[in-house]
C-alpha cells in the first residue's frame, strides 16, 4: 500500500514507521525554518518591513502567497471531501472564489495599493482610518477588535487541524501535533515577519500545486484511466457527473458566494498592499488565477476519483480522503510531500492570519491609538511585534486545548463574518467617494450581526449561506447611512 501500512476503520493513516516519508517531511520543515532565519535581519528594520516587507514584494510571490493564504487546508481537506460527496457540482464553490479574487487583483488591489502607499497604511484598519480621517480611533478600534478575535480563533483552528494531521500521519498525539505545528509557525513568523511568511507561502504553494496535480493523475492512471473512473461514478450516482447535481438554486448561490469572503479577509487583502509596483498586479492576477484554477481542478478530481475508488457505502472519513488516496497510490517520498502540502495549506493561512492579528494589536491599537502622540523607535516596535506574535500563539494554543468546539464555532463565522463586515465596506470605500465613516461603522456592525442571526435561524440558514445576505445587508446599510450622514472630507 505504498507509504501506508494500514488504514483503520476511520480512515486514519498509520505511517509512523515510514521513515522515508518522515524524513521527506522533516526536510520541508527545515527549509521553511531557514527562510525565517535568513529573513530576520531585513524584518528587524521597522514595522513596515516586519508587517509589509517594506512594500517590496515580487509579483510572483504576491500572486501565489495571496492564493494559498486564502485557501488553507479547506481546499485539500474540505473541498476534496465536498467533491467526494457532491461530485462535479462542487466546482461552483471554486468558481466563486476564483472569479472574485481575479477581480480583486485586477481592480480592487490597484486602488488599495496606491492609496495605502500614499497614506503610509500598513494594515486594513489603517486604510479605513486614513480614508475616513478617523481621528478618535473608533472605526480603527472596531475593525481591529473584530480582526483580532476572528483571526486568533482562525489560527487556533489551523493549529488544531495541524495537530490532527500530525496524529494521523506520524503517530503522535493530537495535542503534541498541535504544539509542533504552533512551534514551527511561531519560529519563522517571529523571526522573519511578512517577508518570511510570504516566501514560505510561495514555497508552500509549490508543494500544494505538486500534490494537487500529481495525485489525481497517478490515481486515475492506477484506476485504468478516466473512463473506468467515470463509469464507476455513474454506477454509484449518475448525478455525480452533472454540473448541478442535487444542488438547488440556493445551493449554487451559496457555493458561489464563498468568494464574497475574499475582499473581507485581511490576510488576503494585505498581500495587495505589499507588492513592489502597482502595475505588477495585473500580472499577479493572471498568475494567481491560473494556479487557483489548476489547484481547484486537482482537488475536484481527487474527490471524484476518491469516490470511485471508495464508494460512499464504504466506511470512510472524508477529511482523510486526500492523504488516504496519496498513501494508496504514491511512493513514500511523494507521500511525505503530500503530507507536507497539507501542512503547507495549514501554515500558509495560520502565519498570515497571525501576522495580521499582531499588526492590529501593535500598529492599530498600541501605536496609533494608545501611543498616538509618542515617537516610538522602529526597532522597539519590532520587538513589541515579535512579543505580540508569541502571545497570540500562546492564546491560540490555549484556546485550541480548552475549547476546541468553540474554536470551530468561531471559524464558521470568521470567513463569513469578516467577509460581510470588511468586504462591502472596503469596496465602497475604494470605489464610492460618498461613503462616510458613520456608514462604514454601521455597515461593519450590520454585516457581522446579520451573519450571526442568519446562522442561528434554521429556516434562513437552510435556505441560503449566511454570507450572501450579510454581505448585501452590510453594503446596503453602509450606502444608506452614508447618504444620511455628512459628506466626507474631499481630501480623502
Amino acid at each position: 500500500m505504498g507509504a501506508a501500512d494500514s488504514m483503520d476503520s476511520n480512515g486514519v493513516i498509520q505511517v509512523a514507521n515510514s521513515q522515508i516519508a518522515l524524513w521527506a517531511f522533516i526536510g520541508y520543515l527545515v527549509i521553511i525554518t531557514m527562510i525565517g532565519v535568513l529573513t530576520s535581519r531585513f524584518s528587524s528594520a521597522g514595522v513596515s518591513e516586519y508587517f509589509l516587507a517594506g512594500r517590496k514584494m515580487n509579483k510572483w510571490v504576491v500572486a501565489l502567497s495571496a492564493v494559498v493564504s486564502g485557501r488553507s487546508a479547506w481546499l485539500l481537506i474540505g473541498f476534496t471531501g465536498m467533491a467526494y460527496a457532491q461530485g462535479l457540482s462542487a466546482m461552483w464553490a471554486a468558481v466563486g472564489y476564483i472569479t472574485v479574487e481575479f477581480f480583486l487583483f485586477w481592480f480592487y488591489a490597484r486602488r488599495l495599493r496606491s492609496f495605502s502607499e500614499e497614506h503610509d497604511c500598513l494594515t486594513v484598519p489603517d486604510f479605513f482610518a486614513a480614508r475616513f480621517n478617523d481621528k478618535k480611533g473608533t472605526l480603527r478600534l472596531l475593525l481591529s477588535l473584530i480582526i483580532i478575535v476572528f483571526l486568533t480563533a482562525y489560527v487556533s483552528a489551523q493549529f488544531v487541524g495541524g495537530g490532527k494531521t500530525f496524529a494521523s500521519s506520524f503517530g503522535v498525539t493530537p495535542t503534541m501535533g498541535m504544539l509542533i505545528t504552533a512551534a514551527i509557525v511561531l519560529l519563522y513568523t517571529l523571526l522573519g515577519g511578512f517577508l518570511a511568511v510570504s516566501l514560505t507561502d510561495f514555497l508552500q504553494a509549490m508543494f500544494m500545486i505538486f500534490a494537487l496535480l500529481v495525485l489525481p493523475i497517478v490515481a486515475i492512471a492506477h484506476e485504468g484511466g478516466w473512463g473506468p473512473v467515470a463509469a464507476q461514478l455513474r454506477m454509484d450516482d449518475p448525478s455525480l457527473l452533472t454540473t448541478f447535481g442535487s444542488l438547488g438554486f440556493g445551493g449554487v448561490i451559496g457555493f458561489l458566494a464563498i468568494g464574497l469572503g475574499s475582499p473581507g479577509n485581511p490576510h488576503i487583502i494585505v498581500r495587495y498592499m505589499s507588492i513592489k509596483r502597482v502595475d505588477d498586479l495585473k500580472f499577479s492576477a493572471l498568475i494567481g488565477t491560473f494556479w487557483n484554477v489548476m489547484m481547484a481542478l486537482g482537488a475536484l478530481l481527487i474527490g471524484l476519483v476518491g469516490r470511485a475508488y471508495t464508494p460512499v457505502a464504504a466506511t470512510v472519513d472524508q477529511e482523510f480522503l486526500f492523504p488516504a488516496l496519496a498513501a494508496e497510490h504514491l511512493h513514500p517520498v511523494l507521500f511525505g510531500m503530500v503530507i507536507a502540502s497539507i501542512f503547507a495549506a495549514i501554515m500558509s493561512t495560520a502565519d498570515s492570519q497571525l501576522l495580521v492579528a499582531a499588526s492590529s494589536v501593535v500598529v492599530d491599537i498600541y501605536q496609533k491609538v494608545m501611543k498616538r502622540d509618542a515617537v516610538i523607535p522602529q526597532r522597539r516596535l519590532v520587538l513589541i511585534s515579535r512579543f505580540t506574535v508569541f502571545v497570540l500563539v500562546v492564546l491560540a494554543i490555549a484556546f485550541g486545548l480548552a475549547a476546541e468546539k468553540l474554536v470551530f464555532w468561531l471559524v464558521l463565522f470568521a470567513w463569513a463574518g469578516l467577509g460581510a463586515a470588511i468586504g462591502p465596506t472596503s469596496i465602497l470605500a475604494l470605489f464610492w467617494k460618498r461613503t462616510t465613516r458613520q456608514g462604514v461603522i454601521a455597515g461593519v456592525i450590520a454585516g457581522t450581526v446579520t451573519t450571526i442571526i442568519w446562522y442561528y435561524t434554521p429556516a434562513l440558514k437552510g435556505a441560503l449561506y449566511e454570507l450572501v445576505p450579510a454581505f448585501l445587508i452590510g453594503a446596503l446599510v453602509t450606502w444608506a447611512v452614508s447618504l444620511a450622514t455628512s459628506q466626507p472630507d474631499p481630501r480623502n
